[in-house]
């Protein structure tokens, strides 16, 4: 079953040409986003305040795998879209394959790219392409000590002794 507003990169994104049409500020971001908790909320609460429209580029199951190992994702990213796109920030979720969303962004083209100040500006992957078609890169804030591994870690001790 088809949910609103969820879609795969390699879809056909025509809900952008109406957006682009309406000159809605678009505001990209992306991540895993495997156990939710606040650190996520707060930062997708600030990314959505930097334009009108937050589309949040999810790493799909195989893509996490690339990137943290076959024992992740622990929510499927059916489960993890579904979640997102219920957020109230959140109004649209592209999942995508690869290990980074380069061609996502690439194919998005928001106005505003948006990472946690963890990140040099020059390390955001999609910078360039933003960048060079008029868009700006945005840092957000970084949530100490609220992270999936970090949950992960925790149950590991007090569960698996």
């Amino acid at each position: 079953m088809k949910l609103k507003n969820i879609y795969n990169a390699a879809d056909d994104l025509d809900f952008l040409k109406e957006l682009k049409a309406k000159n809605k500020k678009i505001v990209f971001t992306n991540g895993v986003f495997d156990i939710i908790h606040r650190g996520h909320v707060e930062y997708l609460t600030e990314a959505k305040n930097c334009g009108d429209v937050l589309i949040v580029g999810l790493n799909s199951d195989s893509s996490v795998k690339m990137i943290k190992g076959d024992k992740r994702p622990i929510v499927t990213q059916d489960n993890r879209a579904y979640v997102l796109v219920n957020l109230k920030p959140v109004d649209y979720v592209v999942i995508f394959e690869e290990d980074t969303p380069y061609n996502t962004i690439k194919k998005i083209m928001p106005n505003y790219l948006v990472k946690g100040a963890d990140w040099a500006e020059d390390k955001i992957v999609g910078s360039d392409i933003v960048k060079q078609a008029g868009g700006e890169i945005k840092r957000i804030k970084f949530v100490e000590n609220n992270s999936s591994t970090n949950i992960i870690e925790k149950i590991t001790e007090l569960y698996c002794k």
